[in-house]
């Protein structure tokens, strides 16, 4: 089996990495884990957010695919910071995560140069004329010329339920080998990262009525340019707010020597910007009310997914501190938060093409560079695809510029310091904010669009 390029992980930056590489005609291979679909959605079924809406539209405009996926599937519709300025607005929609996948599926199936192949890798070599030999679990051989590693979450991975530990980069999902028994010759970063899910509760045991109603806003424009500006593919359905208490926060408070978190069970560094709930108690130590957001993951499952309340305590704490909150008194929990820790790259090591320095041709995206977030997953992806792709074809890179591009931001920040921390995108980041602006996606992104030949009427209206 000899491929162009070969894509080690199906997620959201494998998937951009995969069809980026496959558009520019070279034969690809998306190798992933067995029973996880492609571009899942395991934590928040979300895309976009505040400087993530102004990222999904760049990848809209430089061919990726994000874009088309939500729209296909959003359920949910909403901008954000409406009421300020054009710079920070952003749309941000709630998909329903079944169809999200399927339709990801969909557009893998309908690739001629797209093959999948579901095996865990066991390692990753460059032999002595400059390719990749990758082995999986089941002893498959697979060549490539070069290879982008999007593993996520997997990287001898390890999940925390209280004092339940196993190893895994998801629920229900096996785990990878560390980074340097696959990767030979690739550095790690010295500290493990951490992220963390909430409890999913089951729909009928939630009573909405004493929830604030949140509708899908009609006049929110879609992601993708080549469809109809207001289109609704699918029904259209409503999220709520709610909000923790006293009562809430003390139970936590209470039972701080049984959090992973902080009983030193858990290694891993956490992301400061979108915090589990035992850190908000003892971080905010003085305030008990947080927000709450009820958003439902499909239209196809009975689970909602209690956003602001990510926790890797105990079950039965879990379920104790959710029913304190309001409209939550009687809920069942069908799947249980966790927090899983898992190994990371230093990205010092990678080049502004996300080309990894010490081991030429290997690229890297995604939450194994230490970011966090399915947008910013995407946006690496993309970046690594294309690269992999134009340096196949001896072509000169893709490089955008952080005036011009969050993408451009975010890939600059991440070759030029050392993480400490996992890395959100968000609209303080770009110093020309008021400039990269979601309303101007395409004129900012047309240099780009010339660049990789991607041409439309819109493009020679530009012209």
């Amino acid at each position: 089996m000899k491929y162009d390029v070969t894509i080690i992980g199906g997620g959201h930056a494998g998937l951009e990495a995969a069809y980026a590489s496959a558009s520019l005609g070279l034969n690809v291979l998306i190798l992933t884990m067995p029973g996880i679909g492609i571009a899942s959605a395991p934590c928040n079924p979300a895309v976009g957010g505040v400087g993530k809406g102004q990222v999904v539209r760049e990848i809209d405009a430089l061919g990726g695919v994000m874009g088309r996926l939500a729209d296909r599937s959003a359920i949910q519709y909403r901008i954000l910071n409406e009421s300020k300025g054009y710079a920070v607005q952003s749309t941000r929609v709630q998909i329903d995560k079944e169809i999200y996948s399927r339709e990801a599926e969909l557009l893998v199936s309908e690739a001629e140069n797209i093959t999948v192949v579901r095996e865990p890798v066991d390692s990753v070599v460059k032999n002595e004329v400059g390719e990749f030999v990758i082995t999986t679990s089941l002893g498959t051989i697979i060549i490539s010329s070069k290879v982008v590693v999007t593993t996520g979450t997997f990287l001898n991975g390890r999940m925390h339920t209280g004092e339940e530990q196993s190893e895994g980069g998801r629920v229900g999902c096996l785990k990878s080998n560390s980074l340097n028994d696959v990767f030979l010759g690739v550095t790690a970063l010295a500290k493990r990262f951490k992220t963390g899910t909430p409890a999913r509760i089951k729909r009928d045991t939630i009573d909405f009525s004493k929830m604030e109603e949140q509708e899908s806003d009609n006049r929110t424009p879609n992601f993708h340019f080549g469809h109809d500006i207001y289109l609704r593919h699918v029904e259209q359905v409503s999220c709520h707010l709610t909000k923790t208490n006293e009562k809430t926060l003390s139970i936590i408070r209470a039972n701080k020597e049984r959090s992973p978190i902080f009983n030193g069970q858990i290694q891993g560094v956490g992301p400061r910007y979108c915090p589990s709930i035992e850190d908000k108690a003892y971080r905010y130590v003085d305030k008990d009310v947080h927000h709450v957001f009820v958003e439902p993951e499909s239209l196809e499952l009975d689970t909602f997914y209690p956003n602001g309340v990510s926790t890797s305590l105990p079950k039965e704490i879990q379920l104790e501190f959710l029913r304190t909150i309001e409209g939550l008194e009687e809920c069942e929990i069908a799947i249980y938060g966790y927090a899983v820790e898992y190994d990371v790259v230093d990205t010092t090591k990678l080049d502004i093409t996300l080309q990894s320095n010490e081991v030429p041709g290997l690229y890297f995206a995604g939450q194994v560079n230490g970011t966090s977030g399915y947008e910013e997953a995407a946006g690496q992806g993309l970046i690594a695809g294309i690269n992999a792709g134009l340096a196949q074809l001896g072509r000169l890179p893709l490089i955008l510029d952080r005036e011009v591009s969050y993408i451009g931001v975010m890939v600059e920040d991440l070759v030029s310091n050392k993480r400490d921390e996992p890395y959100r995108l968000f609209t303080a980041r770009s110093e020309n904010r008021l400039y990269v602006r979601e309303d101007n996606v395409y004129l900012r992104m047309y240099q780009f669009r010339k660049q990789l030949g991607l041409y439309n009427s819109l493009d020679r209206y530009l012209d």
